[in-house]
């Protein structure tokens, strides 16, 4: 998430004051600044706005120095004897002290490749130049800006394909802060030498070996970076390293699915290439993929055999425990080496030999993606069903032991009773030895104890040996009651002993042998294969449910250090990882949104242009041509798809992925919206295009087109809610209300000085995202264009507005440009939503042409000593303003003479203020007349509330005894923003900015309306003053209206 959000800022930072030159003369960068207002206003708005951003990023740089000084301080503690009795020497020697001790300067070495990696060094500088600028007073006591500068400063890597490898690099990157080099040997040491985390016992097979130490490969690799002398020059310890840990792979995963090819990685080191060159043998290299092509071809059909319904029962896996974890193990192991040796972020493609590596392992290995994500498929499936089934068996083992011991007593104190004579059995006669014997047995067995399952399994084998002999020496095979009495008590006999060798290390061992941390990342070259077969058939989720749990259990690696040290961070690492989880999970399957969509097309055109509306009376004779069967069928073969597709989802279950629960029905719909969303979203960026140089406006013909196609999504959505079990109109009104009003946001940023940016904005999404197109002109959005070509055809330069008509006219023409239908068009097209944010816009575009106005009249009209004298001249020949004034046609002839140069760029700005103000006013109409229409029981209730409310205020103000809202009461703005949607409000009574009182401000309105009164003439056709050059009248009217509060410094808001 993070990555993303200083991706949008990089170009931001262009500016030397955000490059670490500025640290080398920062007295001329900021005297620079302070003598251009622009570029410090440039400054104190990046700041405004990235300043959380920088800070995050700060105290994620500095973090990982503190780290470092903390492991130092640690050891420079150890070697001073700080911790008694305890020495470097003696925690290595300590089990759980050799891995944290080796985990420390592995994680250190893989925080610094993982920073490099995905964030440009350039990037880092002018992030830490930036928020030392800023906020630098802020560092912690541990760590210093210099010092995190000096470890985090570029290295000249770059991620980018093809991009030359620094020199020394990552050895130089590595040591830029010193830890002492005994520390690193004896890391280095027990990573070579020992099995660190115990792995091999999981793992009984030599050939697996590099598999069961690949965790531990992987953590040398990155400490060997530490000494890169070992890598350089010792042939010998290389060698070793290569012949025990890669001696059949060459692609590691270093952490969390990052994947490293050492044939690049150790191409700069004379040693490490050497100890390569034998497992990079064209030889060797067949051997192994030819290996695993054949394990794969053995491993499919046994794999599916044991995932037959009915296979896997209690009894056959308490028997061939040894046999399925082996089956698990080669699985697992193939898949690895597969996954990891055919992937394409393993291979840079400039690379010649790797290239021809690449090739020759996918022709030996006859790799076939769709085949290995087969067996991956049946593989998770097949150890979550035996998970499932052991822990069952585990959780039950007490109880099933406890039950087979009971049953075998009662058997054997049955038989006592049937020697003694006493209970008739069909030719048994009485046996006083027999008796005493299955009463003693009955007893042993019932003396069987639970806890010490040693012991109890030796004597449960020892009476199983004891009732084999007692049937052949007291020759009791010719009575078969007492022969079934005694099969039954050996049956239970040997049930006790399969229970009792049910472990917990067996569950332990599958866990360990199904990590799939390393294709956290390489897993998403799968998705295209897993959405196909989605596609195909649905039901496919069930088994991609347990890949997904699969994946899942990559979690542990992260969270395991974080879980024990009882971290409050636990939570919030668990919920990222745990989140993007979830995301891949939602993309995988949002190919059934997909599919679903695309047949909803399909029956909606089907609908629209193909089938008949049936008219309420039909004649016998044209029923077959309504009939239509065809047409029908394919629309009900299109229903039945979208059925099958829901069906498939749901199947899924409820998953707890992590620490994240997935609701299949929650994840239709967020799929649903999703796509919904992204149709929606493309639909309106590329219908609301409009040419400006077109000879007539393409404005109405795109609405008109624009509302069919909305009108389209609309009923498919009211065609599938059913079918899908959804609320349709809710998701349909609460998503297209959402990319509404995110566009209005988005395009309103351009007038704001704080952006609100994607991450804080409340309409967009992480789950469902609102797509960002790129800008085809100055508008950011589609709402802008609309806006924009409106404000285009109705310009007051060209057009003529007729207030009684609501219709404007072209003034050389005098055709007819547009009228109030246009608003109705929008309305059909966008909705209440669309002319709420239209109207939105509208008050920002108008807030900011107010503010261009008084900066005009503050800094030319008012600094200009000659026109200010002439407003002087002006107001004491007009005072007093009850008399008359002398020779007042000369007088305001001269003054508007002196005053001709300012009126052009102020009667600009009227016009436009003007004009945005009646497109407001006709949208409230239009929202006005649409909600009496459509909900005339929510328009009577505003305006009642309204009314009943400026009652209660008015009262207020005449008795301040009586209630008025409290300032944490959102009563007024709530109702304000309710009475706006539903029109109820005169634009003109608005105020926009706050500003002080304008001095000769109604003396300058004055004479411009004189100025401006010559070339207005009365029409008896319009009933108003008109103008051939241009109209001046409607909105001249309504913008001094709106100008006339101002001087007398009203204020007010949006």
């Amino acid at each position: 998430m993070m990555m993303m959000k200083y991706r949008d800022n990089v170009t931001s930072m262009s500016n030397p004051l955000y490059s670490p030159v500025a640290f080398q003369g920062p007295e001329y960068y900021d005297s620079k600044l302070e003598a251009k207002p622009d570029l410090q206003d440039l400054d104190d708005e990046f700041r405004e706005n990235n300043l959380e951003i920088l800070s995050r990023f700060y105290l994620a740089f500095e973090s990982v120095h503190k780290y470092i000084v903390d492991l130092t301080r640690y050891l420079d503690d150890l070697y001073e004897g700080v911790y008694i009795q305890q020495t470097l020497e003696t925690v290595l020697l300590n089990e759980d002290g050799k891995q944290l001790l080796c985990e420390a300067l592995y994680l250190y070495g893989v925080m610094l490749l993982v920073i490099d990696q995905k964030m440009e060094g350039e990037v880092r500088e002018r992030m830490l130049v930036s928020y030392y600028r800023y906020s630098a007073a802020r560092s912690s006591a541990d760590s210093n800006l210099d010092d995190i500068c000096k470890l985090l400063r570029s290295t000249g890597y770059s991620s980018q394909s093809g991009a030359k490898r620094p020199a020394n690099y990552p050895e130089s990157y590595f040591q830029r802060v010193p830890i002492s080099s005994t520390f690193i040997s004896m890391v280095i040491g027990r990573l070579r030498s020992d099995d660190i985390y115990n792995q091999v016992s999981a793992y009984p097979l030599p050939e697996h070996r590099s598999t069961a130490l690949a965790n531990q490969a992987a953590m040398l690799y990155v400490c060997l970076y530490f000494i890169p002398s070992i890598l350089q020059t010792q042939q010998a310890k290389m060698r070793e390293i290569v012949d025990k840990y890669f001696p059949d792979n060459w692609v590691i995963s270093v952490y969390m699915g990052i994947t490293v090819n050492l044939v690049e990685a150790w191409e700069p080191y004379k040693a490490a290439k050497i100890a390569l060159n034998y497992t990079l043998d064209s030889a060797n290299i067949r051997e192994q993929a030819s290996r695993y092509s054949v394990s794969m071809e053995g491993l499919r059909p046994q794999i599916q055999q044991l995932l037959k319904e009915g296979f896997l029962r209690e009894e056959i896996i308490l028997d061939n425990v040894p046999k399925l974890l082996n089956c698990l193990r080669d699985c697992n192991v193939s898949i690895r080496w597969l996954m990891l040796h055919t992937a394409d972020s393993a291979y840079d493609p400039n690379n010649k030999r790797l290239r021809q590596i690449k090739d020759q392992v996918i022709n030996d290995s006859k790799y076939n993606p769709k085949i290995l994500f087969q067996v991956l498929l049946d593989t998770a499936q097949f150890e979550f069903t035996l998970k499932e089934m052991f822990k069952k068996m585990l959780s039950e083992k007490q109880l099933k032991w406890e039950s087979y011991r009971a049953e075998g007593s009662e058997r054997m104190t049955e038989l006592a009773e049937v020697f003694s004579g006493v209970k008739p059995l069909t030719r048994v006669e009485k046996n006083e030895n027999l008796q005493a014997w299955f009463r003693e047995i009955s007893k042993q067995i019932e003396s069987l104890n639970y806890e010490d399952s040693t012991a109890a399994g030796r004597k449960t084998v020892q009476l199983i040996q004891a009732l084999v002999e007692v049937q052949e020496f007291h020759q009791l095979e010719s009575n078969l009651q007492v022969c079934q009495f005694l099969a039954d008590t050996r049956k239970f006999l040997h049930q006790m002993i399969r229970t009792i060798n049910i472990k917990e290390e067996v569950l332990i061992t599958m866990q360990i042998v199904g990590d799939l941390s390393y294709a956290w990342q390489i897993i998403d070259s799968f998705t295209s294969i897993m959405q196909e077969s989605i596609r195909v058939n649905p039901s496919m989720v069930t088994k991609l449910r347990a890949t997904f749990l699969k994946l899942a259990s990559a979690l542990d690696l992260p969270l395991l250090r974080i879980n024990q040290a009882n971290s409050p961070d636990l939570l919030s690492v668990s919920q990222f990882y745990s989140g993007e989880l979830v995301t891949y999970v939602r993309k995988v399957l949002q190919i059934i949104p997909e599919s679903m969509f695309t047949s909803l097309a399909k029956i909606i055109k089907l609908q629209i242009h193909a089938i008949m509306e049936v008219p309420t009376r039909l004649d016998k004779d044209k029923l077959k041509d309504y009939a239509q069967l065809g047409a029908r069928y394919e629309v009900a073969k299109l229903t039945h798809a979208i059925s099958i597709f829901t069906e498939g989802i749901l199947m899924m279950k409820t998953t707890l992925v992590g620490i994240i629960k997935v609701d299949p029905k929650q994840l239709l719909e967020d799929g649903i919206r999703k796509e919904l969303v992204r149709r929606v979203a493309y639909a309106l960026h590329k219908g609301l295009i409009f040419n400006p140089k077109a000879k007539t406006s393409e404005l109405m013909p795109k609405l008109k087109e624009m509302a069919a196609t909305m009108d389209g999504f609309y009923r498919s959505f009211e065609y599938i809610q059913d079918y899908v079990s959804i609320y349709g109109l809710k998701i349909w009104q609460e998503e297209v209300s959402r990319i509404i009003n995110y566009n209005v946001e988005q395009e309103c940023n351009s007038f704001l000085r704080t952006k609100i940016q994607d991450w804080q904005s409340v309409y967009q999404s992480t789950h469902i995202p609102i797509p960002k197109f790129p800008a085809v002109d100055e508008s950011a959005t589609f709402i802008g264009r609309l806006c924009r070509e409106i404000l285009r055809i109705t310009d007051p330069k060209a057009t003529c507005y007729m207030d009684q008509l609501n219709t404007w006219y072209d003034l050389k023409t005098h055709q007819e440009v547009t009228n109030n239908r246009l608003f109705s068009e929008i309305q059909d097209t966008l909705g209440t939503f669309g002319l709420n944010g239209l109207d939105r816009l509208l008050c920002f575009m108008m807030v900011k042409e107010l503010q261009n106005f008084l900066s005009v009249f503050q800094k030319t009209i008012l600094r200009d000593k000659a026109m200010v004298d002439v407003f002087k001249a002006m107001l004491s020949a007009v005072n007093p303003v009850k008399g008359i004034v002398a020779n007042a046609s000369k007088g305001y002839a001269n003054a508007v003479a002196k005053t001709q140069k300012i009126w052009g760029p102020y009667l600009e700005s009227i016009m436009k203020v003007g004009q945005m103000q009646i497109l407001r006013q006709q949208i409230a109409n239009e929202l006005n007349y649409s909600c009496k229409f459509d909900s005339k029981h929510l328009a009577a209730a505003l305006e009642n509330l309204n009314k009943s409310l400026l009652a209660d205020i008015e009262a207020h103000y005449q008795d301040p005894s009586l209630p008025y809202p409290k300032e944490d009461n959102n009563l007024l703005y709530e109702i304000t923003a309710s009475l706006e949607a539903a029109g109820i409000h005169n634009p003109l009574n608005k105020i926009y900015i706050t500003t002080k009182r304008l001095p000769y401000f109604p003396i300058v309105n004055f004479l411009f309306i004189i100025a401006q009164l010559p070339k207005l003439q009365y029409s008896k056709n319009q009933g108003e003053l008109w103008s051939t050059l241009s109209i001046l009248t409607g909105e001249i009217r309504v913008s001094l209206n709106q100008l006339y509060r101002y001087s007398q410094g009203k204020s007010g808001s949006v």
